[in-house]
Formats: structure tokens, sequence, C-alpha cells
């Protein structure tokens, strides 16, 4: 357990500050990506789905099981199949979640990894 990514980011709280800052480059940069997703009264990407990633996260990651009792198996696909997802949403989905990992110093193996895997991820859920 303590060699899965959860535990080389820093445990809960860097994963937590991982999503965060995923999530306000969206708002910031993206808004055709931010505009997708249930967003608050301002237009910005609502706390409700920033909460549910972040579980979701921390258990993809290797850390506690905090997503499936809540929210069940994670069936990216069939969640995603609604949106549609071309090359141009695929980048800029990794674009804020690259930015978001400079953010938490993300580096070395573990980075590598996570660069690797988030890509195989955003690649597997284009449907255009």
């Amino acid at each position: 357990m303590h060699d899965s990514p959860f535990h080389s980011l820093g445990g809960e709280d860097v994963v937590r500050k991982l999503a965060t800052r995923f999530y306000d480059h969206m708002d910031a940069s993206e808004p055709e990506l931010a505009k997708i997703h249930d967003c608050d009264e301002k237009g910005a990407v609502s706390a409700r789905t920033r909460e549910r990633f972040t579980r979701f996260l921390i258990e993809w990651l290797g850390g506690p099981t905090v997503y499936s009792p809540v929210e069940g198996h994670p069936r990216l696909r069939m969640r995603h199949g609604h949106v549609a997802i071309d090359e141009a949403m695929r980048d800029a989905w990794l674009r804020c979640m690259s930015k978001a990992m400079d953010d938490i110093g993300a580096t070395g193996e573990v980075r590598q990894f996570l660069d690797g895997r988030f890509a195989e991820v955003a690649d597997f859920l284009r449907n255009r």
C-alpha cells in the first residue's frame, strides 16, 4: 500500500490539493471543459463535483476506499457517455491535470507514471 501513487504523492491532503488545483485550472483556463460539469451560480465547477472527483482520485490512486461505497463502481465510460469527449476535450483535461500536478510538485517516477495513466484514461474516455 505504501508504494501506491497515493502515498508517493503524500497522502490525502496532497491528493485533495491536486483535485482542487485541477478544477481551479479548469475554471480559469478551460471554460469549454468546465461548462460540461455541474457548475455553481458563479459558473465554477460545483463543490459537489469537486468532492466526488476528489474521493474518486483518492481511491483510484491507491488510498482509502472513499468513493465506491458512496458512488458505486466508477464505470468511467458509462458515467461519461453523455458527454462529447473529443481530442480537444481530452487535451484540455490533461492540461488541467498537468498544471495541477505541477502545483503539488509531483516529480520523478510518480509523475511519469501518472502522466501515462492519466493520458491512457483520458484517451479511453474519448467517444468522438
